[in-house]
């Protein structure tokens, strides 16, 4: 979820989850070795748990990265070898490293002895014509080998060439038996299943099955998900806010982020779809998508675009009552 899952939608659906498990953007290793640490590592404490994601291939550096994320506060420090694309390519990390496994194995092992935080690998079932189920098992059992914590698989396979990231999540089929047939051949290395999975109804069905799921593209386009996935998934007994009181919870830290120079937008687009399907949701986003980017906009433009939204419940009331 590179340039999506930023501190700002984190801060975001922590405050619409109590329990789902955060992961950050995928941060490179050079990006924090010789870039700005102050705008990839900080994070609110009321993120936890969360994890940081990071794109590399040299153990040392990945190593000192783990480091990094660890003191910082991170609660997991994750691997990425599962994006396909070119840049990250070009960068030699992300999926085209599932041609390497014994370089992740070192990549792990190098993180393993730096942290004491657990360390996971999101990976695909394969890349190109290297999709066999047997290089998938010796991928994953080095990986296990090399002290592992956790896989997370995207049921697809990864286009190197010829697609593009988008093609790449939606073009290769999914295969999910993979998933299955994996999780029974390394019963002590935990999976999460990642890829396809848009309603909580699969979360569910899936998280009998292995070890949970992973929602990336669907958390972010319908992040009301995961106020349901609190109810229905663990079991929560609080009552459900509205998305109204969420906004609420929210504008303090809007507030904070303006005057440290934050513009609205780079907060407010992660709020287009907390709406969905709601009356007036189209409405909410006009607002947003025209004043949100202007200079000096402030919490009066979410103000502004909320007061266009009749959320369901209250919508149901005011129909009753006319």
């Amino acid at each position: 979820m590179l340039d999506w899952t930023d501190r700002h939608f984190r801060f975001f659906a922590r405050l619409i989850s109590r329990h789902v498990w955060l992961y950050s953007e995928m941060v490179t290793t050079g990006a924090l070795i010789h870039g700005d640490r102050a705008r990839f590592l900080p994070f609110d404490a009321t993120e936890h748990p969360v994890a940081l994601q990071l794109g590399g291939s040299d153990p040392a550096d990945l190593a000192r990265c783990a480091r990094l994320g660890a003191d910082w506060g991170y609660d997991e420090i994750n691997l990425n070898v599962g994006c396909p694309s070119d840049r990250v390519q070009n960068g030699r990390f992300g999926a085209c490293l599932m041609a390497e496994p014994g370089l992740v194995a070192d990549c792990v092992a190098a993180m393993k002895d730096a942290v004491s935080v657990p360390v996971s690998v999101k990976t695909r079932i394969g890349i190109d014509d290297r999709d066999s189920y047997d290089e998938l098992a010796d991928f994953s059992g080095k990986v296990r080998a090399a002290g592992c914590d956790l896989l997370i698989l995207h049921a697809r396979k990864a286009w190197l060439q010829g697609l593009s990231p988008r093609e790449n999540r939606e073009v290769p089929p999914l295969r999910y038996d993979v998933a299955v047939r994996l999780h029974s051949d390394f019963p002590d290395l935990p999976l999460v299943l990642n890829g396809g999975i848009t309603t909580l109804e699969q979360a569910r069905h899936w998280c009998e099955q292995l070890d949970g799921v992973m929602i990336g593209r669907e958390a972010y386009q319908n992040p009301w998900l995961l106020a349901l996935a609190d109810r229905e998934l663990f079991a929560d007994p609080h009552p459900l806010p509205s998305r109204h009181q969420v906004l609420e919870q929210f504008y303090p830290y809007v507030e904070r982020c303006l005057a440290e120079g934050v513009p609205l937008n780079s907060i407010s687009r992660h709020l287009l779809g907390l709406f969905n399907s709601c009356p007036g949701a189209r409405r909410w986003r006009r607002v947003l998508s025209e004043q949100a980017h202007r200079a000096g906009a402030g919490v009066e433009v979410l103000r502004q675009a909320a007061a266009q939204v009749v959320e369901p419940e209250e919508h149901a009331a005011a129909a009753a009552a006319g």
